[in-house]
């Protein structure tokens, strides 16, 4: 699996890994902030954006692409973030190989499972008419009555294309994730604590790490800090992008990038 990716920047290492329905696109501004102390890696995890599809997709299968993807560009040991989905992703990698990762930024995620919440939102993308839809106004108008929020719907718009003859198709590969949707849900599992030295960040608005979480966090990575973002939802590199930021590079600036 020859993940699609960007690359900007020099220094160490950092990859950077997107969410459920997510893209390399969704981190353009924050990677080119970040390119200034690092060479930034944002990659398209399996079945997303613009990487190839493939009929297997759970954490340990996306942690070996990663891997695959290090080896490929020669990256012997990196810092790693991942925003929802792909902050279990990057876990799982440090579960695996943890000589290969300095140091870890998780976003909004915990190792525990999640009950099937996104069930009913693929059920409409995989229901959604795309042989009415002429324009992207078309798009929304349709997700208009299942998606209300409008912020959402471009959210996920932005996993069609146009192909030749300008009609919309899934760059995405839906049926791979529809398919392969439970074992998203899972939690991630390791027998020993990691020592990475980690950094959890959770948004205040999100429900995703709650305070009963914490201890689990800590028993699998003892050497986690959480800190909470105020006033910000799921995506909060978008909701407070200076405060993200600051609080990613205070983290891999301390003793030294």
């Amino acid at each position: 699996m020859r993940l699609n990716f960007s690359a900007q920047g020099a220094g160490v290492p950092l990859i950077i890994l997107h969410g459920f329905l997510g893209s390399v696109d969704n981190w353009r501004a924050m990677s080119k902030r970040l390119a200034a102390y690092y060479k930034v890696y944002c990659l398209d995890l399996r079945n997303h954006g613009a990487s190839p599809h493939g009929p297997v997709m759970n954490y340990a299968t996306m942690a070996d692409d990663v891997r695959e993807f290090c080896a490929s560009e020669n990256i012997q040991r990196a810092h790693l973030l991942g925003h929802s989905m792909g902050g279990k992703v990057a876990m799982q990698f440090t579960v695996d190989h943890p000589q290969s990762v300095a140091k870890l930024v998780v976003v909004d995620i915990a190792p525990k499972a999640y009950a099937p919440t996104h069930r009913p939102l693929l059920t409409t993308l995989s229901e959604l008419d795309l042989s009415s839809c002429k324009t992207y106004g078309d798009l929304d108008r349709s997700l208009e009555g299942p998606i209300p929020e409008a912020s959402l719907r471009q959210f996920l718009i932005k996993n069609l294309a146009r192909g030749a003859d300008q009609s919309f198709h899934w760059r995405i590969g839906l049926a791979e994730i529809i398919e392969n949707y439970d074992e998203l849900t899972q939690a991630i599992v390791t027998n020993d604590p990691i020592a990475t030295p980690t950094c959890l960040i959770r948004a205040e608005r999100s429900s995703f790490v709650t305070d009963d979480d914490i201890p689990a966090i800590r028993q699998m990575f003892p050497n986690a800090g959480i800190v909470t973002i105020a006033n910000t939802g799921h995506w909060v590199h978008f909701d407070a992008a200076d405060e993200f930021y600051r609080t990613v590079t205070e983290f891999l600036a301390a003793d030294g990038r």
